[in-house]
């Protein structure tokens, strides 16, 4: 099927009406600063900033470890099982208006338990949002509970145990926070738990780690996609293999420049990914810090590279049916009402 008559003007409203699945979007960073404020007036928590305006300036960043010192700050609003609803409801509204069709969302546990906040608060306020943007929206949605790589693999184990009372509610595991001097393999027995389990298994890796943390992920943590993954092409037998194995890569572009990954969209690799044949999908991993949700990711990438045209656009929505954790059968329901929204863009 191809695409490439449809004009490169008509790109940024197709982008947008196509419909798309969400990979790779840690919850906690839809944590918008009006939201945040309105939260911590709720819960009485005395934030260091003094409105909305100083917060919003406060989100210039020159490493992943710069965002994250900030990232925790917020989240230190989050206090009872409502905060985790609203929060996760306020992403499904943009989600929807994006034309989300199925989202599968990380959750940091550990930062919330380390400040006394129970686990059946945190689990169970997102499961009812995700209830509810099914009811409300159709959007369909899986939770992915992920260990912060930067504490111990015996605090990993630990979270994951006094979360198995709720195990009906999320899907997976996944590995995320600073991934600098903490490879995979520090949590390989955790993994090997989580699969022993059923969990489905993901983790960051070569966002500011090298390619070797991507083979590591998937040689012993065993993960069937892997998160970011752009400095892939630092090793082509690597990128043969990705490609060749049709691993998964949840890229997340504005992510990328804001962290200094890229210096600029225009550099970003992932057109190069994709002409490799990788199974490459666009998110937004933390949009409200980062600059935009997941159509934003789509338009901004797609005006910052001319060689991305209409049929990158339907590869990628293509990829992230692939790569999301349902049944073939839903699959390919999403995959013909992509195939109507691009043929109907070109009559």
């Amino acid at each position: 099927m191809n695409f490439d008559t449809i004009p490169r003007s008509d790109l940024p409203a197709l982008l947008r009406r196509m419909p798309k699945a969400e990979l790779h979007l840690h919850i906690e960073g839809s944590l918008e600063p009006e939201l945040i404020f309105r939260l911590a007036q709720r819960n009485g928590v005395a934030l260091a900033y003094p409105s909305v305006e100083a917060l919003r300036a406060a989100y210039a960043f020159s490493d992943l470890q710069s965002f994250l010192d900030i990232y925790y700050a917020g989240a230190s609003v989050l206090l009872e099982e409502a905060d985790f609803f609203d929060m996760a409801w306020a992403y499904f509204e943009r989600a929807a208006a994006d034309n989300v069709v199925h989202a599968e969302l990380f959750f940091d546990p550990q930062t919330h338990t380390a400040r006394g906040v129970p686990m059946a608060f945190v689990v169970r306020g997102l499961h009812h949002a995700c209830q509810r943007a099914h009811a409300e929206f159709g959007i369909s949605s899986r939770l992915i509970l992920c260990f912060l790589r930067h504490l111990s693999e015996e605090e990993a184990f630990a979270t994951l145990e006094a979360a198995l009372p709720y195990r009906q509610h999320f899907i997976g595991v996944g590995l995320d926070s600073s991934e600098r001097g903490h490879p995979p393999e520090k949590f390989a027995r955790v993994f090997a738990r989580a699969r022993e389990l059923g969990f489905e298994c993901v983790a960051h890796a070569g966002e500011e780690g090298p390619a070797a943390y991507i083979e590591t992920a998937l040689d012993v943590l065993q993960v069937r996609r892997i998160d970011h993954g752009v400095r892939c092409t630092e090793s082509p037998a690597l990128v043969e293999r990705l490609a060749r194995e049709r691993v998964p890569l949840t890229v997340c572009p504005l992510s990328n420049v804001k962290l200094c990954v890229f210096d600029h969209l225009s550099q970003h690799n992932l057109p190069a990914l994709l002409a490799a044949g990788l199974c490459v999908t666009v998110n937004s991993d933390d949009p409200a810090y980062f600059g935009g949700y997941v159509n934003q990711n789509f338009v901004e990438l797609f005006a910052a590279l001319p060689q991305l045209g209409a049929q990158e656009a339907w590869q990628l929505a293509a990829n992230s049916f692939e790569a999301s954790f349902v049944d073939d059968a839903q699959r390919a329901r999403w995959r013909l009402a992509l195939d109507e929204a691009f043929r109907a863009a070109g009559a």
